[in-house]
């Protein structure tokens, strides 16, 4: 208990799958949390379990493509709870198409939140950790994919914002650490996740029923399942805490295997 006592962590979305997931559990490790998402009903319903069960909380609408809902974000977070400790670059949008099949319009739109979303949300932390400077030195942490370290053929736009946002952790990393700021900057790379973007990607695909399509994505993963909302959790709670304090530019990947094949 306590791995991130007094700490303030915002969660991008955090209504659902992995981003309600993260929020739990650093709740329950002692961080006050915010979740932004545009899913209200989703995000309101879990602020006040949270809020229930003892812990802080606080929902914000919030769409990680616009720099002023950033801006208000940002704003809310400190004017609640002072500063900002942690921010999971979480909220992320699929989108499954053969190169010459997809269309701008589709990659622009992904990009926007997978891209442009983590650039926003960087760009926003450490300005406002430098200005409230956290607890025990700032943590940002970007959700990546498996397909941000290898490819798939249906998957280009997918694999091309997730292989940026790799390597732009990396960048960022090294600037706050050359830069003395004390914020250290990290990727998570989940396998296939049992979460509802993964279900709808399963549901999109033609043949099979639910129950094959997960026996068939759970055989792509040496250890034979897919993964729980809590493997990537745990992730997340490892880099908000100050066990990870000599953690930064680095890869933590959470694939079942999946990779190492």
């Amino acid at each position: 208990m306590n791995r991130v006592a007094d700490k303030v962590a915002i969660v991008t979305g955090a209504s659902v799958g992995l981003g309600a997931a993260s929020v739990r559990m650093l709740a329950s490790e002692g961080a006050a949390v915010v979740l932004a998402d545009i899913k209200d009903k989703e995000g309101q319903e879990l602020e006040r379990a949270i809020q229930l069960a003892g812990a802080k909380a606080l929902y914000v609408h919030h769409d990680v493509a616009s720099e002023e809902s950033w801006k208000a974000l940002i704003e809310r977070t400190v004017a609640q709870f002072g500063q900002i400790d942690v921010l999971v670059n979480n909220a992320g949008v699929a989108a499954s198409a053969a190169p010459e099949e997809q269309t701008l319009e589709q990659w622009r739109w992904l990009m926007s939140i997978n891209l442009d979303g983590v650039f926003l949300g960087t760009k926003h932390a450490i300005l406002a950790m430098k200005a409230h400077p956290p607890s025990g030195g700032g943590s940002i942490i970007n959700l990546s994919s498996i397909e941000g370290l290898v490819g798939d053929p249906q998957l280009g736009a997918y694999n091309a914002s997730k292989g940026g946002v790799r390597l732009y952790t990396k960048s960022v990393a090294l600037y706050c650490a050359k830069a003395g700021l004390d914020i250290r900057v990290n990727s998570i790379h989940p396998g296939y996740i049992w979460t509802p973007m993964v279900k709808n990607y399963l549901r999109s695909r033609d043949g099979q029923d639910m129950a094959a399509k997960r026996a068939e994505v759970a055989a792509m993963h040496p250890v034979g399942r897919i993964g729980d909302p809590d493997d990537i959790a745990f992730g997340v709670l490892y880099l908000a805490s100050s066990e990870s304090k000599f953690v930064t530019g680095a890869e933590l990947v959470i694939d079942g295997g999946y990779t190492a094949q």
